[in-house]
């Protein structure tokens, strides 16, 4: 599932996307790509824990230093 939401996001371009995926018995299927997406504590982090969060804050963290040049 984590290759499809990948996979598809990239087709975007680079950045924040939330991707709605189902598992069907044909395989997982793309829902929808959302730009603006939520991100709930108690959902999203069930894997990664807060290992999830300093990942996001290091990605937007580094993205301003390369812009800003730093």
């Amino acid at each position: 599932m984590i290759a499809a939401s990948l996979e598809v996001a990239q087709l975007i371009g680079q950045g924040l996307y939330g991707v709605d995926l189902k598992d069907t018995g044909n395989g997982v299927v793309v829902i929808e790509i959302n730009d603006n997406p939520s991100m709930d504590f108690d959902v999203e982090s069930q894997v990664l824990k807060d290992e999830l969060w300093r990942k996001i804050l290091t990605w937007f963290s580094n993205g301003l230093e390369q812009r800003l040049g730093f």
